[in-house]
């Protein structure tokens, strides 16, 4: 072989060299496009759902709130209706007093 035929052959060889090293990194640069693509959208996901978790934890709050508020209401209303009914004892026992006043004094009874 002539110095020709050899430089022929080492520029084939070198040019199918590149052509490979170029079409193994087109596709290692298409696979980080598409790794990128996939991290952005993964990081968009982590956002809405951190920013609903937030949303959700507000709800919440408030929503805890207004039971606290709701049982206050409630032991006072129960408070209340203690009082009353002590209230309610303490007129029957008098009025049963009254009427055994009334009894021992020679007058009617209901």
């Amino acid at each position: 072989m002539d110095a020709a035929t050899i430089g022929a052959i080492g520029t084939i060889v070198v040019g199918l060299a590149a052509a490979t090293a170029a079409l193994i990194g087109q596709r290692a640069g298409a696979r980080a496009t598409h790794q990128g693509a996939v991290m952005t959208g993964y990081g968009g996901l982590v956002d809405n759902l951190q920013e609903e978790r937030d949303n959700l934890r507000r709800e919440r709050d408030a929503l805890q709130t207004k039971l606290t508020e709701a049982y206050t209401e409630l032991s006072a209303e129960r408070a209340d209706k203690a009082g009353l009914s002590a209230q309610i004892a303490q007129l029957q026992a008098d009025i049963a007093d009254r009427d055994r006043q009334i009894a021992a004094l020679g007058g009617p009874t209901p």
